[in-house]
């Protein structure tokens, strides 16, 4: 089972912590090109250098900040040129901010990166995928969808924010997205897949970022949590696995399927969401358009 991957080249955002990391660690093992995605630079060397030594599989650097539209751009441009195929995209990087803040681009950032990257990256690099079908697309979402709702009216929360409903409406976004976008290239028979996952309470530096409070809370809660490595599972399953092969439109947690709110699947919101997002990322007309 280890080498079955011998042939794949994946790129997994975000994998120089937590999840992503324990993803392209695992991945690696089972004998994939790794493309290891983060912000900083030694980070992304130091994960490639744990591949490396695990001597399976190869690693390879990509480094951009997914809160920038710009930078979205460059990293497809350069996964682009650089390879030839890519057979997974893991879209996984993310945060919680608990005041509001914007990215480079006046947009909020939790939207920014949490939503708009996957959403723009997903598009940029669609080609790619296709032309090399069979190919998958694994969306990291949250249970947290559970507690959100997006107000079309004030996406970007100027007039009340809470970093925990903020957080909560981008990862409803991340699986509308995983369903429109699901529906669009079964109906084009791109050859692509595209499933979104709930990873667990993970042990973590998530929500780090945030300082005393929510760090203290983290670990207080650190006895019932998960390991990275026990909340990768799903996701290095559904990246890898033949059981999920062909399987497209899903929302899983510990390799089953599970239903997340109803608005989720409602079409028309779905559409509005798309169009929103073609919007705020420049795209003049996204490659699956409704």
């Amino acid at each position: 089972m280890l080498n079955t991957l011998s042939d794949k080249t994946i790129l997994i955002t975000g994998a120089t912590n937590g999840i992503g990391r324990a993803a392209a660690l695992k991945l690696a093992e089972m004998g994939a090109t790794v493309i290891v995605h983060g912000r900083n630079r030694e980070k992304v060397d130091a994960v490639i250098a744990q591949i490396r030594a695990g001597g399976r599989g190869e690693g390879r650097a990509a480094v951009a900040d997914l809160s920038s539209l710009d930078q979205v751009r460059e990293l497809a441009a350069q996964i682009n040129a650089r390879y030839q195929r890519l057979d997974v995209l893991v879209n996984n990087a993310g945060a919680m901010f608990m005041s509001r803040r914007e990215s480079v681009d006046g947009i909020e950032m939790t939207f920014a990166l949490n939503h708009l990257s996957y959403f723009l990256l997903t598009h940029l690099l669609l080609d790619l995928l296709t032309d090399s079908a069979p190919a998958r697309i694994v969306n990291v979402a949250s249970e947290a969808e559970r507690g959100g709702r997006l107000d079309f009216d004030d996406l970007q929360r100027r007039r009340r924010y809470t970093g925990f409903e903020t957080y909560s409406q981008s990862k409803l976004a991340n699986i509308i997205f995983t369903y429109a976008l699901a529906r669009r290239l079964t109906e084009r028979g791109a050859g692509v897949t595209v499933n979104a996952m709930h990873p667990g309470f993970v042990g973590t530096g998530f929500a780090g970022n945030n300082g005393g409070v929510v760090k203290l809370a983290m670990m207080a809660m650190r006895p019932f949590i998960l390991t990275p490595e026990q909340g990768a599972d799903t996701l290095v399953w559904l990246a890898s696995s033949p059981e999920v092969e062909g399987v497209t439109g899903g929302y899983f947690e510990k390799r089953r399927a599970i239903r997340s709110i109803d608005p989720s699947y409602d079409e028309a919101v779905q559409r509005r969401l798309w169009e929103v997002s073609e919007a705020m990322t420049g795209l003049k007309e996204a490659v699956l358009a409704p």
